[in-house]
């Protein structure tokens, strides 16, 4: 299983051919993960990716376990 690399930020292009994105708008996207990536924050597989280039994000309650990770221009939030 192919773990996200966030080592140098985030690129979706890089893993586009194992995400499908949901929803885009001006500074996030919301991807299904199809292939199975592993989590780079916890290593285990996710369900969906949340990505936000906004400094300031308000989330509901996901139902389910989530974890956060960070890049420099980036806020990932992946559910699992």
């Amino acid at each position: 299983m192919e773990q996200l690399d966030i080592s140098d930020g985030f690129d979706v292009h890089d893993y586009r051919h194992g995400l499908k994105l949901l929803k885009q708008d001006r500074g996030t996207m919301t991807l299904a993960n199809r292939d199975g990536f592993a989590c780079p924050a916890c290593g285990d597989p996710f369900e969906r990716l949340f990505v936000s280039e906004r400094r300031t994000n308000t989330f509901g309650d996901p139902g389910r376990r989530f974890c956060l990770a960070r890049t420099e221009q980036e806020l990932l939030l992946l559910t699992h």
